[in-house]
């Protein structure tokens, strides 16, 4: 499907954007549907809450808060929030890092792998069909221009 027709089947008015200026609100727009969409995955928590998750998980050591907003890309105090009601809800726990107590690192609990584990193959699943007919080649291409856009930005 071509741009343009995207455009159209959503009812608006094309004009002469360039294709890079509708990839940006593409991006944006795909954004706010994914999350509506996976916010309704899981019970007990929500895309955020299981992003960082997946943050914490994908680190080799366990992070400090900032390191985990860097790896997220959001501040501090949204992590933080974040991370306040995950611990609550008994997945993660912050605990003052023993080398610099200036510092808080994060730690997911065995109720975290629980449901980590319960729910990976569903989570696969719905990667799978999210993906449906995609290609791996055109999926690694927009890795590959996401991670270039990515660069571009720090620029900024």
């Amino acid at each position: 499907m071509d741009y343009r027709e995207i455009i159209s089947s959503r009812q608006v008015e094309f004009g002469q954007m360039p294709p890079a200026t509708f990839l940006l609100g593409l991006l944006s727009a795909f954004e706010n549907r994914y999350q509506t969409v996976a916010d309704s995955f899981f019970s007990e928590i929500t895309w955020k809450q299981f992003f960082a998750i997946i943050c914490i998980n994908l680190c080799r050591e366990n992070p400090t808060i900032n390191e985990l907003s860097d790896i997220m890309a959001s501040s501090h105090q949204n992590v933080k929030q974040i991370l306040l009601k995950l611990e609550k809800k008994g997945f993660v726990e912050i605990k003052v890092d023993e080398q610099d107590k200036r510092k808080q690192r994060v730690y997911v609990t065995e109720k975290c792998e629980r449901f980590c584990q319960s729910t990976k193959s569903e989570s696969e699943n719905k990667i799978r069909q999210m993906f449906d007919g995609i290609p791996e080649e055109q999926i690694i291409t927009t890795i590959q221009t996401i991670a270039k856009m990515e660069r571009n930005l720090e620029k900024l």
